[in-house]
């Protein structure tokens, strides 16, 4: 395998989030996100972790992108905190915010690195959750506003958008399991967040398109390759609930299909949140979709989730010992099966894998971080990539999850995704082996 099998237009980057990587939790005017309140609540968080400080990327954005640049690495994606420059959410602007991002662009530029700016990233403003947050309607307007900052502000020099990241994840977690900000729980929470997500998408890429034509826009969705446990006609129906929910349930309403609501009988009450004029505003031709994955799930029928009435059958009780240190199954062709079933949409536009990578237990050695593990699954996974090219999948870009160490949401500091190792006690950075190949990778 080789790079240039993916061809000279073939994108290579990285991915990041503003909230896991840039502390300064109140630094120069920021407003408090719903993360920043979760995080200081009891049992949230693993070990009590938060990220006021986190990477200190508010500070090191130099020192980080110069990193980037020593690894080659062409394209950087993050996102922005909407507090940073919103600090209630709408109202008044704090230029601070707005000064710290044209800074991050700028500096990329200066380095030849290309900036791809993903609009919302979990980091919901909390004096908007206080109003009800993704429940309320009024988040379209409020989420236009941002938008329209953001592309005023960055769009003479941002070219690549992505408008959100994994809606099903926090919605799902934050709306309706309560693990995730801002912790409710319950379908009253999470079928109007699901609708009100959905239109802020389309939303939010028109607004984009409206003043830069020209502009690459898209939005990202997870994937979670799934099989049943065994072909019983049970764990069938619990998969096809399933897969309704954790990967069709906004992907469909974007391409046009609308929601899935025949699969989950419970998603039929969507309706009382659609109001007339909505079905035609749904839907956007983005010009690329990012797609996200990591493994595959095994599913089961289970009376303990009600109304999809099934759960995730975990590795290990599958007799699989070896698996990432977020308890996932290390499965590569599940990239591969997860691009089939994209271009498996007649009106799929273009894919960029928006998120790869693993986390795994590193060992720092003198000045040395060995992680053959980290370095075999990335090279497992982009083999799966180029299978899936070389079939006629029109993938376009593979970015890994992710740059440097962060804090990764409930799982605190525990699990370690980057190619850098950082130490959270003295901030100082260790390009770890993986991130040594992956640069050698791009240099080729």
């Amino acid at each position: 395998m080789n790079r240039s099998l993916f061809g000279e237009e073939f994108i290579w980057g990285v991915s990041t989030a503003a909230y896991q990587i840039e502390g300064g939790h109140n630094a120069d005017g920021k407003g408090p996100s719903i993360w920043d309140v979760f995080s200081k609540k009891k049992g949230k968080i693993r070990n009590g972790h938060h990220a006021e400080v986190a990477c200190d990327f508010y500070n090191r954005y130099e020192d980080d992108i110069l990193l980037m640049k020593q690894l080659n690495i062409p394209h950087f994606r993050f996102s922005i905190a909407w507090t940073r420059i919103l600090p209630e959410g709408v109202g008044e602007i704090n230029r601070e915010g707005i000064n710290f991002y044209n800074r991050v662009i700028d500096t990329c530029i200066q380095h030849g690195i290309t900036p791809w700016v993903t609009l919302y990233h979990w980091d919901l403003p909390q004096a908007l959750e206080n109003k009800g947050g993704w429940t309320n309607r009024s988040i379209l307007e409020w989420f236009e506003t941002y938008v329209r900052l953001c592309v005023d502000s960055f769009g003479d020099r941002v070219k690549h958008w992505m408008v959100m990241n994994e809606p099903v994840a926090f919605v799902g977690a934050g709306y309706f399991f309560g693990k995730h900000a801002p912790g409710r729980w319950g379908l009253r929470y999470f079928l109007p967040a699901v609708h009100h997500a959905t239109l802020s998408m389309a939303r939010g890429a028109k607004i984009i398109k409206e003043r830069y034509p020209t502009a690459m826009v898209g939005t990202t969705f997870s994937h979670s390759v799934l099989e049943p446990i065994s072909l019983k006609t049970r764990h069938i129906h619990a998969l096809r609930r399933a897969d309704a929910i954790m990967n069709r349930l906004f992907l469909e309403p974007i391409l046009g299909m609308g929601y899935p609501i025949d699969a989950v009988k419970a998603l039929k009450n969507l309706k009382k949140y659609i109001l007339p004029g909505d079905e035609d505003n749904i839907a956007f031709n983005f010009d690329f979709i990012g797609l996200q994955t990591y493994t595959r799930e095994v599913i089961q029928f289970s009376m303990l989730m009600p109304y999809v009435w099934a759960n995730i059958v975990e590795p290990r009780k599958r007799g699989i010992k070896h698996t990432t240190a977020m308890d996932w199954e290390i499965y590569p062709s599940s990239i591969y099966e997860a691009l089939k079933r994209f271009q498996s949409y007649p009106n799929m536009p273009p894919i960029i894998i928006t998120e790869n990578g693993a986390a795994f237990k590193d060992e720092v050695i003198g000045d040395r971080v060995y992680d053959a593990e980290r370095t075999k699954y990335l090279q497992d996974h982009i083999q799966q990539v180029l299978r899936a090219k070389e079939e006629g999948v029109d993938v376009r870009g593979y970015f890994v999850w992710t740059f440097t160490d962060n804090f990764e949401w409930a799982e605190g500091y525990h699990p370690r995704f980057g190619l850098v190792h950082v130490d959270f006690e003295t901030q100082k950075r260790i390009v770890k082996e993986s991130g040594k190949w992956y640069g050698e990778w791009l240099s080729r």
